[in-house]
């Protein structure tokens, strides 16, 4: 058996149905993965520019755009104001913040469902691995 291979099929079989589930719960609050991580990006570092959520998410900046135009509908997100025109710096509305605390709920509960049974240590080695892992894919990329 060839691990590495092994490996990349287990996580490419993950990925889908994660993403899956992971859509039917954000539907109770009307919402997408897209959008979800939009929210949660902002909770967690504040305010940001398009172009860093466009470079998080690995997506371009015309997707993000929809996305961000979306959650300013709703209500979710609002504009700072910004001395330069060319940047549009994005932070959560007190609505925003909100419905990210009802969301997290919900999340929190599904994550730690999927989890059920892996130990914390192997939930850090896990993250670890996985960060190493897009490290490595960024390095291969940037040469």
């Amino acid at each position: 058996m060839n691990t590495s291979r092994e490996f990349f099929h287990q996580l490419i079989h993950l990925y889908r149905p994660f993403e899956n589930h992971l859509n039917i719960q954000l539907a109770k609050h009307d919402l997408y993965r897209a959008q979800w991580t939009i929210l949660f990006y902002l909770s967690n570092n504040g305010s940001t520019s398009l172009v860093e959520l466009s470079n998080y998410q690995g997506v371009e900046k015309p997707t993000i755009t929809r996305t961000i135009n979306r959650l300013e509908e709703l209500g979710y997100v609002e504009q700072l104001p910004s001395h330069d025109k060319r940047e549009k710096r994005m932070q959560l509305t007190l609505l925003g913040k909100n419905v990210y605390e009802d969301v997290r709920v919900t999340i929190d509960a599904y994550e730690q469902n999927i989890l059920k049974g892996i130990s914390e240590t192997d939930q850090l080695k896990a993250i670890q691995m996985m960060d190493e892992i897009r490290n490595n894919i960024l390095e291969q990329g940037a040469k």
